[in-house]
């Protein structure tokens, strides 16, 4: 994952970009608004960690212009200023989160985390393939307008697939959007999830199968 921190700050700066590299994290820096976001429009990274208090251009006009640009890279936006307008402001502005200073690196690592598994086109509430459908709001999930029960981890699956649907992802893509930072997933666990799906998605119906196993590289769910 490359995230790209904009703060002026230096001190601030290199020790996130310290701590976040030893956590295995690329991670590029930029100490103005104007660099900042020469950067984010690139559309290079995964996530921009953005402080608000910045020269040249500040952070509220920076998220905005970004996602003026169309770039979803997730935002999150950090500040000295810890009240509720000040939050408000800055989710408005675009940002996906926001954390206020002082903080705790671990609470930022929590809410890295958080943002790396929600999906880029999450404001999608319903995805469609074929006669499938899955709706975020109610959980409902169908097919040739049937209703299909599924677990909670079935469902973050097949949510997952259905945003890149005709796309081949890997396993580790999937344990990386589906499971916890921190649950002890084996890649067997996704085969095993995967034929859960195939048996309720699939199986049951005498159409086009969408669950499909591309040898070598991983899955994807499509109609191609």
């Amino acid at each position: 994952m490359r995230i790209l921190i904009i703060e002026d700050e230096h001190k601030i700066a290199q020790s996130l970009k310290k701590g976040l590299t030893q956590e295995s994290y690329a991670v590029d820096l930029s100490f103005d608004g104007e660099e900042g976001l020469e950067l984010a429009l690139s559309g290079e990274f995964d996530l921009i960690i953005l402080d608000r208090l910045l020269p040249k251009i500040d952070g509220l006009t920076l998220c905005q212009k970004v996602r003026a640009e169309g770039v979803h890279t997730p935002i999150l936006m950090l500040t000295a200023k810890g009240q509720i307008q000040d939050r408000v402001e800055g989710l408005n502005a675009g940002a996906d989160d926001y954390l206020a200073k002082p903080f705790a690196f671990e609470e930022l690592l929590a809410r890295i985390r958080a943002l790396k598994r929600r999906p880029a086109d999450s404001v999608a509430d319903i995805l469609e393939l074929a006669d499938l459908t899955l709706n975020t709001s109610d959980l409902e999930v169908k097919r040739n307008k049937k209703p299909i029960k599924l677990s909670a981890k079935e469902f973050a699956l097949l949510e997952y697939l259905l945003r890149h649907k005709n796309k081949i992802v890997t396993k580790e893509q999937i344990i990386s959007h589906v499971w916890n930072y921190d649950s002890d997933v084996l890649p067997n666990t996704v085969e095993v999830y995967i034929g859960y799906l195939r048996s309720k998605i699939d199986k049951p119906f005498n159409g086009l199968k969408l669950v499909q196993t591309i040898r070598g590289f991983g899955y994807k769910i499509g109609d191609k």
